[in-house]
């Protein structure tokens, strides 16, 4: 019994004893490790230095062709449709005669005017004579009265302001009857035609309702397009643009910007512009719908940055800077973003380093180990 208790006690002494030793291994173990990892360095982040650049890319707006000019012909007078000389699809020259009308009574009425113009110009000459005849003898002492005098050149006066008053009467009814031919007031092509000969038309009443023609100048267009408030800044007088059209699949055209408007539409908040197309070859047709590529080039002067390294956190926007081998989160506002890179504005400067990939791993002020690329 002693022997035997004596090894039971033995065997768990030497438990005992390698448990210890096992246990202290273990807790040095572990030691070691907290101790290397301690003293190990923190990862390289990857960094670049900050540069200014210019972001070129464009967007795509729909645009309406129009005619450049383009004018609706109606009758000044009231009258009818004699001969017409064009029709829809007419080319026409400036100065060119389209139709003539007939309106009898303004022949009687320019004969009325021609009848009191000669009228008046006997009457006239008749007064003017008979002063000159009063004048001549009145340098004779005390053969005419001043009184005398002064009526008949004050009647001279009057037949003279009867004659002026005759002859503008006259030149409204022969302006009248001028009104009874149009011609093409530029060139262009016949686009409408609303009347056939024999027709009523007049500035009043049932035929003034739809004009005789519609004229358009198609060998130049306008390409009308509204751009969008936040894109109004890239454009200026003379900026190129490109435009397609679908009815053209595969032909791309180009025009200058020749006109702005110079203010925002309050509706749409945006600025009309107008861009000036050759057509010589009137491939385009006006009232076509074109998609226009506005490009957005810009000034060069704004920072540029890979778009990794804005951190969009819960707190805002920014972009990590390495001060001293520390971080500093710096708060930015982004602007356009094209090909991997973004516009940052804040409180920057060229040349400083910022980590190319951020996040929120990376903490503010914290030691970096920073590698630029």
């Amino acid at each position: 019994m002693n022997s035997g208790f004596r090894i039971s006690i033995s065997f768990l002494l030497l438990t005992s004893i390698a448990v210890a030793l096992y246990s202290c291994s273990e807790s040095g173990a572990k030691d070691e490790k907290s101790g290397a990892a301690a003293v190990a360095p923190a990862p390289a982040l990857s960094a670049f230095s900050l540069e200014k650049g210019a972001i070129s890319s464009s967007i795509r707006i729909p645009g309406e062709l129009v005619a450049f000019q383009q004018v609706d012909l109606y009758a000044k007078v009231n009258s009818f449709i004699k001969k017409l000389y064009a029709d829809v699809g007419t080319e026409v020259s400036a100065g060119q005669l389209l139709v003539t009308m007939e309106a009898p009574e303004i022949n009687s009425q320019l004969s009325g005017a021609e009848s009191r113009l000669k009228s008046q110009e006997a009457i006239y000459l008749s007064s003017k004579a008979t002063y000159d005849r009063l004048l001549e003898t009145s340098k004779t002492p005390g053969t005419v009265s001043q009184n005398d005098l002064d009526l008949a050149f004050a009647r001279q006066k009057s037949d003279l302001a009867q004659l002026e008053a005759a002859r503008a009467a006259h030149r409204e009814v022969g302006d009248n009857r001028n009104y009874l031919e149009i011609r093409a007031p530029f060139s262009g092509v016949i686009t409408a035609r609303n009347v056939s000969a024999g027709a009523y038309v007049g500035p009043s009443g049932k035929g003034s309702e739809m004009p005789i023609f519609t004229l358009q100048e198609q060998k130049k267009l306008r390409l009308v397009v509204s751009v969008p408030e936040a894109y109004t800044s890239y454009l200026d007088n003379q900026s190129e643009v490109k435009f397609t059209v679908k009815s053209l699949a595969g032909k791309q055209f180009t025009g200058k910007v020749i006109r702005l408007a110079g203010a925002l539409d309050r509706k749409l908040r945006s600025q009309h512009i107008e861009i000036d197309v050759a057509n010589n070859d009137k491939a385009l047709l006006p009232g076509m719908v074109a998609e226009v590529a506005i490009p957005l080039t810009g000034n060069g002067n704004n920072f540029l940055v890979p778009s990794s390294a804005v951190l969009n956190s819960s707190k805002g926007v920014y972009v990590i800077r390495v001060e001293n081998n520390k971080t500093k989160w710096v708060p930015v506002t982004t602007g356009r973003s094209e090909s991997g890179k973004t516009e940052v504005f804040g409180d920057l400067k060229e040349g400083d380093t910022l980590i190319t990939t951020a996040g929120e791993e990376v903490r503010d002020s914290a030691v970096a180990n920073i590698q630029l690329k």
